[in-house]
């Protein structure tokens, strides 16, 4: 390890070292996807350097992916089988369905209303 990347924050360089690792694994040329790990670690540093920051965990997002891949794998008949994929009680699987199934209806445009985007 080069002696810049030692002295860098710990945070920061597992930031540079992610993006790099992502670029890379998407095609990016190792010289460029370190240079876009750099800058990402040098921006965060000079723009949120010296602030308190607590990381959210992100479990909104997480709780509506499960829910939309849920709705996605239900077949009208699989309850017991999805409550046992994502680790959730039948009657969690009813009520995520319930939701999904309400907030898809919401989510429809009225054919028969001509103001309904």
């Amino acid at each position: 390890m080069s002696r810049m990347k030692v002295l860098r924050h710990e945070l920061l360089r597992d930031l540079a070292d992610q993006a790099n690792s992502l670029l890379s694994d998407y095609g990016v040329s190792t010289d460029v996807a370190e240079q876009v790990g750099c800058a990402l670690a040098d921006h965060l540093a000079q723009h949120w350097g010296g602030q308190l920051i607590n990381f959210p965990k992100d479990a909104c997002f997480k709780v509506a992916q499960r829910d939309l891949d849920i709705w996605t794998e239900f077949n009208g008949r699989n309850h017991p089988y999805l409550a046992q994929k994502y680790n959730l009680s039948q009657r969690a699987i009813y009520d995520i369905v319930r939701r999904m199934k309400r907030q898809a209806m919401e989510d429809q445009i009225d054919l028969f209303d001509p103001d309904s985007d």
